[in-house]
């Protein structure tokens, strides 16, 4: 079903678009017995699904983790691992901060021999330009 809806998105023949069944594609094994193999079960789940986020922000990350979890409770996946709600919260809070920590952007670095892209205060956010400014007058270092 997906694959007809991508397939005619991509204009292409209704020949060329292979039949896929989601039987395919899922995990033919128990579902998780215990709290320690659901989450174990969800992290991989959310870990490889954030590896697909394009320029990942928090709030996506938020998003994606909050979805799976959700199917994963609508397709009945941890019926049978004891999970409450409230731990679900809790695990579905870790996950997303630890793949926000995981997956933040870094700054960009000039290449060796080649000079920044502007002054120095125009490459920092407002409050750590604000941290690093130095004072206009400094205080005497003591000879201790």
């Amino acid at each position: 079903e997906d694959a007809r809806a991508g397939g005619k998105i991509m204009k292409l023949r209704e020949d060329d678009i292979p039949d896929v069944s989601e039987e395919s594609f899922r995990y033919g094994g128990p579902k998780p017995q215990t709290k320690e193999s659901a989450i174990v079960s969800l992290a991989d789940t959310v870990e490889s699904a954030s590896r697909s986020l394009e320029k990942p922000t928090p709030q996506k990350i938020e998003s994606l983790v909050n979805e799976l979890i959700e199917e994963r409770i609508t397709d009945r996946q941890l019926d049978d691992c004891d999970l409450t709600l409230g731990e679900l919260k809790v695990i579905a809070e870790r996950f997303r901060f630890t793949l926000t920590m995981m997956l933040h952007s870094r700054i960009a670095y000039p290449k060796p021999g080649q000079k920044p892209a502007g002054p120095r205060d125009e490459t920092l956010r407002p409050d750590v330009m604000a941290a690093t400014r130095k004072p206009e007058t400094a205080p005497p270092v003591s000879a201790a």
